[in-house]
């Protein structure tokens, strides 16, 4: 592909499949040119650095979440479904883009689709009531809750991957770190009691109940602040 025919959106969209396969590790320039038919030396001429790619790409994966309109006419009285969708639509993209996750961790991320993301969430927690500066901490709140949840489920992908690539057996090997964990937790009475129950059982099987028990305490600990008159 002759390098003219190349546009970065069609780079950062061709960088987002590879990431969502092979995560940040297993992305580079060499890789993405091929997928794209094209030389590195074309991708380099539209976007200079991997850093620089993944943060464009992470952007561009902000605007897979439908917001809410905060300017509805229901969005006052009704602020809890706006943050709930907001923070659900989040939660979606990240278990969708597991790499972003770790890339919280090792980039500088920013751009207009997280920015609108933000502003969005000001929003919805200053129509719910809370003083300017406690609308920054409930927005934060509930982001740092989100990005945590996806934490273990993106960890797991990536820990799957590089097991692959070193040609391991990724199940036994999770399967036997499973059965040492369980081990050590006998020496605690708390773990002990649960090992084997139906609780232990759902939560391993479907970890996003856990995600919907602790929003729903978080955004009920926000109204309780507001009803008592600590919005601001």
């Amino acid at each position: 592909m002759p390098r003219d025919t190349l546009t970065a959106d069609r780079i950062v969209h061709a960088a987002i499949e590879l990431l969502d396969e092979e995560g940040l590790d297993g992305l580079n320039m060499r890789s993405l040119a091929k997928r794209l038919g094209s030389a590195a030396t074309a991708v380099y001429w539209h976007i200079k650095t991997k850093d620089e790619l993944v943060r464009l790409a992470s952007d561009t994966v902000w605007h897979e979440v439908e917001l809410p309109d905060p300017d509805a006419a229901d969005a006052d009285a009704d602020w809890r479904t706006a943050a709930t969708a907001q923070a659900e639509g989040m939660h979606a993209m990240l278990t969708r883009h597991p790499w972003l996750v770790q890339a919280f961790g090792s980039h500088l991320l920013y751009g207009p689709g997280q920015a609108r993301y933000n502003d969005l969430s000001l929003a919805i927690y200053e129509k719910a009531g809370f003083a300017p500066e406690d609308a920054d901490r409930a927005a934060a709140a509930v982001f740092t809750f989100v990005l945590g949840s996806t934490l273990g489920p993106a960890a797991e992908v990536s820990l799957n991957r590089r097991l692959g690539r070193n040609g391991a057996d990724a199940g036994q090997l999770l399967a036997d770190a499973v059965a040492r964990a369980a081990e050590t937790a006998r020496e605690f009475p708390r773990l002990r009691e649960r090992l084997g129950t139906k609780a232990a059982v759902e939560y391993a099987a479907a970890p996003d109940s856990s995600f919907e028990f602790g929003l729903r305490a978080l955004l009920d600990g926000f109204e309780a602040r507001l009803a008592g008159g600590c919005g601001g």
